[in-house]
């Protein structure tokens, strides 16, 4: 299964706004990994996957509904992004999820 931190550009951030931070921590810059821009399935890839619905209500979080369809929590990104919610502060008590299966297609359509 294909992991989201395989191939992400890394940086040197030397910027100004963490001067303090570098001088606490005695370090010259921080490394830090680029954000892909990931876009959810089109609608012709969403037919193609089996979907089972999922209705938010109060504890759920992204990374328990993974652990629970795709046995392993790291993968809650692959419901927010199908559902275009990043975070879960973007989902409401009663809003109705979609959990796209099986995991090994779902990443396929995802990556392209």
């Amino acid at each position: 299964m294909g992991n989201r931190y395989n191939n992400k550009t890394i940086f040197r951030n030397q910027s100004e706004s963490y001067e303090s931070i570098l001088e606490q921590r005695q370090v010259p810059y921080i490394r830090q990994y680029g954000t892909p821009q990931l876009e959810s399935p089109g609608a012709s890839d969403r037919a193609d996957l089996m979907r089972i619905q999922h209705i938010w209500k109060v504890g759920d979080r992204f990374y328990k509904l993974a652990l629970k369809h795709y046995n392993d929590a790291q993968y809650w990104w692959v419901i927010a992004l199908y559902n275009s919610k990043p975070t879960e502060a973007h989902v409401k008590n009663g809003d109705v999820l979609l959990i796209p299966l099986p995991l090994d297609e779902v990443l396929q359509v995802i990556s392209g």
